[in-house]
């Protein structure tokens, strides 16, 4: 049986659309906003979420990502914080126009990628943040990047991102999600669902498949609510607990998500981890007051 690659088996053109219009709608969102006002995220103003997300000459993710590629994706993943760290205080006193330069530039950096480099990088391995990766699952992450800071720039002032971005978002999160499933051999998958359809993904020994949901719940292991919401609480932006508790989040078939426990150990800041951990807390007793709250699923 050939090996299933997620939305690498898509292909190049609706990667680049998801990807290239999520920064088109995030680039679009930092030019409104003031970004000396302080964000939702702790110690970080508008400025530090959208220089930590630009291309300096200190700090070239893209480039970085295609040599790990090219190397055959050897090397040790990065420590993201430290990373964070020390861009946003080398250029913390960046101007206005030198900040939106750096996003325009690492947008343009990832054009060029999709456009003019061989399709073969495509699925070639590179180190990312969670681990080693096809190099286009790691650029489609890109669009679940900009959806979570999308939201955290709503916090500044922008107007939130559009739906389109959302799924965009969600689509990055189950394919990394799925990558990292199948290279732990897990047979299991999940649903995402949202009013205005979602993503799920189904791996095994063999790979992962991704594939697009219509809207409402789906069937199987899944986590139902809105777009902002699930990629809030994927993201540790939220605690899913009161949204449970409130009915806006449901968790269906809490067994099929336990089989996906294994990741979040194996990589503790995967994205989704707080999602999987809410499934893991959910039947970890019966007292449990989580538990209680979901009550079926």
């Amino acid at each position: 049986m050939g090996r299933h690659q997620g939305m690498v088996d898509v292909g190049r053109e609706q990667v680049s659309s998801m990807v290239l219009g999520a920064w088109d709608a995030f680039i679009a969102q930092a030019q409104t906003v003031d970004l000396g006002r302080a964000s939702r995220l702790p110690g970080w103003r508008a400025h530090e979420i959208c220089v930590h997300l630009g291309c300096w000459h200190d700090h070239t993710a893209m480039a970085d990502l295609i040599a790990s590629a090219r190397d055959g994706g050897t090397g040790t993943p990065p420590d993201v914080d430290a990373v964070n760290a020390r861009v946003t205080a080398a250029h913390r006193d960046a101007s206005r126009e030198e900040v939106l330069a750096g996003l325009h530039r690492n947008r343009e950096a990832t054009a060029r990628y999709l456009a003019e480099e061989p399709d073969e990088l495509d699925t070639a391995p590179t180190v990312s943040v969670v681990g080693r990766l096809p190099l286009l699952s790691v650029v489609l992450g890109q669009a679940y990047e900009l959806a979570v800071h999308g939201l955290d720039l709503v916090s500044c002032g922008a107007q939130p991102p559009p739906q389109e971005v959302l799924q965009s978002g969600l689509a990055a999160l189950v394919d990394v999600t799925g990558a990292l499933a199948a290279s732990m051999d897990i047979s299991g998958g999940v649903a995402l669902a949202t009013p205005h359809g979602g993503w799920g993904f189904r791996s095994d020994p063999h790979g992962w498949e991704v594939r697009r949901l219509p809207s409402g719940r789906a069937d199987g292991p899944g986590v139902e609510a809105p777009a902002d919401l699930l990629l809030d609480a994927a993201s540790g932006r939220v605690n899913p607990v009161p949204a449970v508790a409130r009915r806006k989040l449901r968790v269906h078939e809490v067994g099929g998500l336990l089989k996906l426990a294994p990741i979040v150990s194996a990589v503790p800041g995967i994205p989704g981890g707080p999602i999987l951990q809410l499934a893991a807390r959910t039947v970890g007793g019966a007292g449990g007051v989580i538990g209680r709250l979901l009550g079926r699923n």
